[in-house]
């Protein structure tokens, strides 16, 4: 099995398609060289000081790290990718009044750590979204070069369309090889995992998975970038963590000190502006929208 490719100059309608047969794809260099280096110095001090995995799960020799939002400024700018938010667009916008991210997360997979077993993101919700319904898509940055060697993702391709209990075959089974700058994109339901590093490397990653809003994140953006630093933050990407309703009643809140005029509002408020959902809807459309 194999990976599809795409130039990022590739029509959006083609990327799509491959996503929803495949469940998995490969954009090649739609980040510069330069702009890779930057973000591997950015993280480098928080890598070096984190300690590996305590579970096979997570890879006794791996080291990850979160909040990359708060810690990465050259990160953020992968997170509102136009490319990108147009695939979310048209592949989770049809479930939800808008997404979000989900999490941010560096993973540096270390010389001689074994292959991950082969999972579904979604199963970090119980199973109890239908499978008509995709809560999830996924992007890996490759900051380093990933092998298959090195520990590149392993991938099955169409296994979103599987029953549930089905294993693939060895033969089944792709790797998500790339070149720094590139970006593989996945479902939450197709199958995949960490690879196995056979050099005496690090393969480094930068995560940003994206998800339905009305759905908890895995990440808690709100701890990981609090306050004073998300007013720092462009409004586009703010919203994107969670700073702002998620429709009409969703993610209102009210400050907790009574010096303060915020009660009943949208997080927008915080920083001075206005939600998009201001604008209420009648009751009767409400009503029609729960049905």
């Amino acid at each position: 099995m194999k990976i599809k490719v795409f130039n990022k100059e590739e029509p959006l309608e083609n990327i799509l398609a491959s996503i929803r047969n495949d469940g998995a794809l490969i954009i090649k260099d739609l980040i510069s060289e330069s702009k890779v280096k930057k973000i591997k110095l950015e993280l480098e001090p928080y890598l070096n000081s984190s300690k590996s995995g305590q579970s096979e799960f997570s890879g006794f020799n791996t080291k990850r790290i979160g909040a990359l939002i708060a810690r990465s400024p050259e990160i953020r700018d992968l997170a509102t990718n136009n490319l990108i938010k147009q695939v979310l667009d048209a592949f989770l916008g049809p479930y939800c009044d808008d997404y979000q991210i989900n999490l941010t997360q560096a993973v540096s997979i270390g010389p001689g750590e074994k292959a991950q077993i082969l999972h579904r993101d979604r199963g970090m919700y119980g199973g109890y979204i239908p499978r008509k319904i995709e809560p999830l898509l996924g992007c890996v940055w490759a900051i380093t070069e990933f092998t298959k060697e090195n520990g590149a993702t392993q991938v099955v391709p169409t296994s979103h369309t599987w029953d549930k209990s089905r294993e693939p075959l060895l033969e089944e089974i792709a790797y998500a090889e790339m070149k720094p700058g590139s970006v593989f994109l996945y479902t939450g339901t197709v199958l995949h995992g960490g690879g196995v590093n056979l050099t005496e490397s690090a393969r480094l990653g930068a995560f940003i998975h994206y998800s339905l809003s009305w759905l908890r994140q895995q990440e808690n953006q709100y701890l990981s970038c609090p306050t004073e630093i998300a007013k720092t933050l462009d409004p586009e990407l703010r919203s994107l963590m969670g700073y702002s309703r998620a429709g009409y009643v969703l993610g209102y809140f009210s400050s907790p000190d009574e010096k303060d005029d915020l009660e009943l509002v949208s997080p927008e408020e915080l920083f001075g502006e206005k939600s998009k959902y201001d604008n209420f809807v009648s009751p009767k459309e409400l009503v029609d929208g729960s049905s």
